[in-house]
C-alpha cells in the first residue's frame, strides 16, 4: 500500500474575496465532510497538509491567516477543520498547490506516493494541483463530496477531466479509510 497524504487546499479562508458568494453555499455543504475525513485520517494516523493561499498578503505565516479567518465572518467553515499540532502547512499563493512551492520536496522527503485532495475550489485550485500531481507521478485521489465548487458545472467537468486525463481515483469520501 503506498504512503498517503490527506491535502486540505483553500479552506483558511476569509471568504471576502471575488467569487465567495458563489462559493458559500457549496463550501457549507463541503466543511462537514472534509471535517469528517480529518479525523479519519488522523486516527489512522495518515499526516495532514494544508495547502494555502496567502491572499496576497505577502508578509503571512500560516497562524496569521488562521487567526485571520477565525477573527472573520465566516469563522464558522474554518474552525471545524482547524490544523491540529501534527498538520503541516504551506503557505501558496496561486492556484496549484505546486507553483512555487517547498511542496514537491516535503512529499518526496516523507516518501508519499498517494495524495487525497479535498478543498477549494473544484474547479480551480483542485484541479491545477491535480494536474501538477499528475505531471509529478503521484497518484491522486479526489472525494467529489469534499471539494467545493463556484461553477457545479465546471465542477463536475473539472472531475471527469481529473479522473479521464489525469488518472485520478474520484469517489466518495465514504469510500475512504473506513
Amino acid at each position: 500500500m503506498s504512503k498517503s497524504a490527506l491535502i486540505v487546499i483553500d479552506m483558511i479562508n476569509t471568504y471576502d474575496h471575488k467569487d465567495a458568494e458563489l462559493l458559500l453555499p457549496s463550501a457549507r455543504r463541503v466543511v462537514p465532510v472534509v471535517a469528517d475525513l480529518l479525523q479519519r485520517a488522523r486516527s489512522r494516523d495518515i499526516p495532514v497538509i494544508y495547502v494555502n493561499d496567502n491572499f496576497g498578503e505577502w508578509r503571512s505565516h500560516h497562524g496569521e491567516l488562521l487567526d485571520k479567518a477565525l477573527s472573520g465572518p465566516h469563522a464558522d467553515l474554518v474552525e471545524p477543520l482547524r490544523p491540529d499540532d501534527a498538520s503541516l502547512f504551506v503557505v501558496k499563493a496561486r492556484h496549484s498547490i505546486f507553483f512555487e512551492t517547498p511542496l514537491t520536496y516535503l512529499l518526496q522527503q516523507q516518501g508519499f506516493e498517494r495524495l487525497v485532495l479535498c478543498g477549494q475550489v473544484t474547479e480551480q485550485c483542485v484541479l491545477y494541483s491535480c494536474l501538477d500531481a499528475h505531471i509529478r507521478h503521484f497518484d491522486v485521489t479526489i472525494p467529489r463530496d469534499a471539494t467545493a465548487h463556484i461553477h457545479q458545472d465546471l465542477a463536475d467537468a473539472a472531475l471527469r477531466m481529473m479522473e479521464r486525463n489525469m488518472g485520478a481515483q474520484v469517489c466518495d469520501s465514504g469510500e475512504l479509510w473506513r
